[in-house]
């Protein structure tokens, strides 16, 4: 009995594997049919399975082709959009479903394929072209417009930044006229959340997810990528022109001329964040909805759309890396270093393989831009050690250097964090430890040690400068006036906290010691002439040939200093007065005092006017026309009546 079973289950196993081979012809299926009808009812379910089966699977085979040829052979279809004939569209898809199911069955036995096998190929083939057209129209025709003010729309902009000198350090003579603070700095805006844009319209997104997953189960995958890649990469280079983003060589870009190039860093700095965060995600976001079947498919699409623009967005990043230092380059290389770095994580994020190309470019172009920023800065620095102009600044006001390196300073402070984090454990950062001025180095941040040390560098060439003065008097207002321009520099901005309360102590201590060093030098010869000492007598009974003397040189001193220190410029207005009252408090009582004691032995001679020419109080207001910048005189004038 078991014998007689096994022997049923083979000739059914037999049988099946005979209906799979009818599969290819409807007349040998027949003929087949009759023989095995002739066997006994054990064998009457396979001749339902080989007439049932076999036969709806051709007639579907067949309807399905008709379907694709006809698209193939009618030029006036072929011409056709699916957008505007949805039935159309389903119709055929339909049928590449019907033939994609009937070529998995006769895989499990493809010798016995035989025609059907061939035409289903062939049906697949002009199927597959057809959908590949259509994948194409598809995303052309439904790509989102995208211009200027959608894209720079979709982020959160900042106000412009403070100011800053776009010029070359080389330039300080072109500030000697200019009291303003140096001209404009914009540093670059930030972004606020990533923003959702959809780059296709998404009534489009299921149909090319529909085109697509018959295009890999057909093993057309790579044709549907190429065709996806392409589409899509020239829509991304078409966003970086809108945001200003050129396809430049290196070389080209090197050869730019400063103020251009600086109006391309600040587009590529926005463009950077757009790129990343709205472009870039919606690709990603794009690619996944696609390609939602396969994660292999929709990294790889995503990669080659998304590798050309973001490997010329880091081309550009290269080659400012690659450029020449100097100084006016420094704030926009900060600005592009923080921007690559602000969206890195989200880049690595996006392209998966952090060891691959994209990443690994990305994360050497910030390295290469944080070592340029770190050059820049030294160049800085050399050059402010290094300036060695040797035209004195009229009037011993504030020099161009003092203005351009404590704005630019001022400037570097709002880049503390990045500069921290470049100049941490650098190799001159020893050097700057040891040759400071503060004690307190050593608990400084590394950009509060540098700009320290930059300062001091700054002082130095101040000290430098004043000896270009003849004057010494004028040598010592020329540092009062620098040394102060740097403390309210450092007292009204976030280098206050950097420096610390002692560091601007100790420079107004220094301002202090000038301002007693420019009375010394300027006043004792005049005061000499109010001293007894050599009249040859008692104040009742003074020479008046000595007497005479003295008050013709103490006119001609003071007449002298008045000429020529009216014409000296003390900016501040608080250290203007503080000047003059200390001036006043030593020579108005001091002239009093002489004139008390030995005045009246002139008042009551002939030409007691040419001799006693002014009064304390006159001598008072005129003390109030020094420092002004507008050089007077006083020879012609006699002493006011009283």
């Amino acid at each position: 009995m078991a014998a007689t079973v096994d022997g049923e289950d083979r000739v059914m196993a037999t049988a099946q594997q005979i209906v799979k081979s009818l599969n290819t012809s409807k007349d040998v299926t027949d003929d087949m049919i009759l023989i095995f009808s002739s066997f006994d009812n054990r064998l009457s379910n396979i001749s339902t399975l080989i007439s049932g089966d076999a036969a709806s699977k051709h007639d579907l085979f067949v309807a399905a082709e008709k379907v694709i040829l006809r698209w193939d052979a009618a030029p006036e279809d072929s011409s056709r959009h699916w957008e505007d004939s949805p039935d159309d569209a389903a119709e055929y898809l339909s049928a590449v479903d019907d033939i994609l199911r009937l070529t998995e069955d006769l895989s499990i036995n493809s010798d016995a394929a035989g025609e059907i096998a061939d035409r289903a190929e062939t049906a697949l083939q002009l199927a597959m072209s057809r959908l590949e057209d259509e994948f194409r129209l598809v995303l052309v025709r439904n790509t989102v417009p995208l211009d200027a003010d959608r894209l720079y729309g979709s982020i959160r902009r900042v106000s412009l930044s403070f100011a800053a000198n776009d010029g070359e350090i080389e330039d300080f003579e072109s500030f000697a006229d200019n009291d303003q603070d140096v001209c404009y700095h914009e540093r670059g805006g930030s972004l606020g959340d990533d923003v959702c844009v959809d780059l296709v319209h998404p009534d489009a997104v299921t149909e090319l997810r529909e085109i697509a997953d018959r295009m890999i189960r057909s093993g057309y995958e790579k044709e549907c990528c190429q065709v996806y890649s392409s589409v899509r990469r020239d829509v991304l280079d078409e966003c970086l022109s809108i945001l200003g983003v050129e396809k430049l060589s290196i070389e080209e870009i090197q050869k730019i001329e400063w103020r251009t190039l600086d109006e391309k860093m600040k587009k590529w700095i926005q463009a950077v964040k757009v790129a990343v965060r709205v472009l870039l995600s919606g690709e990603k976001r794009l690619c996944d909805q696609v390609f939602n079947g396969s994660e292999l498919i929709k990294e790889v699409c995503f990669t080659e759309t998304s590798k050309g623009c973001v490997m010329q967005l880091l081309n550009f990043g290269e080659a400012v890396a690659m450029g020449r230092r100097s100084s006016e380059k420094l704030f926009r290389i900060l600005d592009m270093y923080d921007a690559l770095a602000d969206v890195l994580p989200e880049l690595q994020a996006l392209f998966i393989d952090e060891s691959g190309e994209v990443c690994g470019e990305a994360r050497g172009v910030l390295s290469r831009l944080g070592e340029a920023a770190r050059g820049t800065f030294v160049e800085f620095e050399n050059a402010v050690r290094g300036e060695t102009s040797r035209k004195p600044i009229q009037g011993g006001e504030i020099h161009p250097l003092t203005r351009y390196v404590m704005n630019y300073i001022k400037l570097l402070v709002d880049y503390s964090d990045t500069l921290n984090s470049l100049l941490e454990n650098s190799e001159e950062e020893e050097d700057h430890l040891q040759n400071g001025d503060n004690v307190q180095l050593g608990s400084m941040t590394p950009i509060g040690c540098r700009l320290q040390s930059l300062i001091s560098c700054l002082e130095s060439n101040l000290e430098e400068k004043s000896k270009l003065y003849e004057d010494i008097a004028m040598q010592y207002v020329f540092l009062m006036n620098n040394i102060l321009y740097i403390v309210q520099k450092v007292k009204d901005s976030e280098l206050g906290k950097l420096l610390g309360d002692p560091w601007v102590r100790k420079r107004r201590g220094q301002i202090r010691q000038y301002a007693t060093s420019y009375l010394r030098a300027s006043w004792v010869k005049v005061l000499s002439c109010l001293k007894d000492e050599g009249i040859g007598g008692s104040s009742s009974n003074a020479s008046k040939v000595a007497l005479k003397e003295r008050f013709k040189n103490f006119n001609a001193s003071f007449e002298d200093i008045y000429r020529i220190q009216t014409g000296w410029k003390v900016p501040d207005p608080q250290l203007r007065e503080e000047l003059r009252i200390s001036i006043s408090e030593k020579v108005i009582p001091a002239y009093r005092s002489f004139m008390g004691r030995f005045g009246n032995q002139l008042e009551s001679g002939r030409h007691a006017g040419k001799y006693i020419k002014y009064s304390p109080e006159d001598l008072e207001n005129y003390l109030l026309d020094l420092f002004e910048g507008t050089p007077n005189v006083l020879h012609h004038l006699r002493r006011r009546s009283s």
